[in-house]
């Protein structure tokens, strides 16, 4: 069997010490960075790579691919989990966890490895990742793997093995809790945002503004969309317009971030059964659900809207517990393609000190009837239709009023 492992690697110190281990474990390690947008210095985490033992660096551009074939149908799908998280860090690890794959296959490795703990979320995404697309894949995962345990109880441990092997590790940048960054979203949880009461000030934002500090002239901007995925992004007030997919999303990101929009401070529940807190930023993601679902209002059917209402709910823990590739996931966006047919329009928004405002929209698979809902004119609405259907809904009600009422007085 080959000894080729697939290092899922980023450059810090876990994956630094990971790549380290396995090597001296026997193992011809191969690192594998994935760009999704994240703010790094990616040929100095290749040169650290070779460095610390890698046979090849592979450092994928994968941001183009992870709007269009991830984030986009997330959203089309309305994806939220709990009501609330936009879903930023579990939406990314299914098109890291693929590229791994693809790459374990051309080179010829039997092994790919993460450095995901044994209490998150993302160990699990990792992994059941893998095994949907290569069933023979072998995982290695050290944060569960009893010798790596038994030499590392924590940080400290990391440090003194990097020290003895010459691993540079990063001079602190005083964080005391941890990060991770994408083109969706960045979170923070861990350290001082373990606890749930802890105010978390502005040092902790990194992709936002204050709302308080934002502009005092609210960003006018309007949405294009083509069966439910955002096509055109024009700023109504310099006239600067994007259309490809990437450019959309960054440039929301862009004027979503220097509005202040996108916060988010929540208690979540992990798929393994542990809550965690988590403060997320996601700018253009915000702006993007809520202009979604706007155009929805005026273009879908109200019965497939709540049918997509209840797939979405599903849809979206899927998402967040690692099925990004299951057949549950294929039938739910089969049906979710198939409710955003006709879903095409514009709509205009104000952003302004960390909120969203629907300016207006409109769509030329409008279902809205402007004399059918005007209440100055008749427009060809029959008005004494509606005694008949309230009586028709009633009906039910007069029923349980007279039982209700029989009860109390016997």
């Amino acid at each position: 069997m080959s000894n080729k492992v697939v290092l899922a690697y980023s450059g810090g110190l876990d994956t630094s010490v990971l790549l380290k281990w396995l090597s001296l474990k026997g193992f011809e390690v191969i690192a594998y960075v994935a760009d999704v947008g994240q703010e790094e210095d990616f040929e100095a985490v290749r040169k650290k790579a070779i460095e610390t033992g890698a046979s090849k660096v592979f450092v994928e551009d994968l941001k183009r691919e992870f709007v269009t074939d991830y984030i986009f149908p997330a959203f089309k799908a309305n994806a939220i989990y709990e009501g609330r998280y936009l879903l930023g860090t579990a939406i990314a690890r299914p098109i890291i966890a693929k590229r791994q794959i693809e790459i374990a296959d051309s080179e010829g490795a039997a092994y790919v490895s993460h450095g995901a703990t044994g209490k998150g979320n993302d160990q699990v995404r990792f992994e059941l990742a893998y095994y949907a697309l290569n069933p023979e894949i072998k995982v290695i995962a050290p944060w569960k793997d009893s010798d790596f345990l038994r030499d590392f109880k924590g940080r400290p441990e990391l440090l003194a093995f990097a020290a003895e092997h010459g691993i540079e590790v990063k001079a602190s940048t005083g964080k005391s809790f941890s990060e991770d960054d994408n083109l969706l979203h960045i979170s923070h949880e861990s350290g001082i945002l373990e606890d749930p009461a802890y105010h978390a000030g502005e040092e902790i934002y990194s992709k936002t503004v204050s709302p308080e500090l934002a502009p005092d002239t609210p960003t006018r901007i309007s949405i294009e969309f083509k069966d439910g995925i955002p096509i055109r992004v024009t700023n109504l007030d310099d006239g600067r317009e994007e259309r490809e997919p990437l450019a959309v999303f960054t440039y929301l990101n862009e004027v979503g971030g220097a509005n202040g929009i996108g916060r988010l401070d929540m208690v979540e529940n992990r798929f393994i059964g542990i809550k965690s807190r988590g403060i997320y930023e996601t700018p253009g993601g915000t702006i993007l659900h809520l202009a979604h679902r706007d155009i929805e209002g005026i273009a879908m059917d109200r019965e497939v809207m709540r049918l997509r209402d209840m797939l979405s709910a599903k849809l979206s823990e899927l998402i967040y517990n690692g099925f990004w590739f299951s057949p549950e996931m294929e039938f739910l966006m089969a049906a979710v393609d198939k409710s955003q047919e006709l879903i095409d329009g514009v709509v205009d928004l104000k952003l302004f000190k960390g909120g969203v405002s629907v300016l207006g929209r409109v769509s030329h698979s409008s279902l809205y009837d402007q004399e059918f809902s005007s209440m100055e004119i008749e427009g060809g609405f029959d008005q004494t239709d509606s005694q008949g259907f309230i009586k028709i809904n009633a009906i039910r009600l007069m029923a349980h009023h007279a039982i209700s009422h029989r009860k109390v007085g016997e």
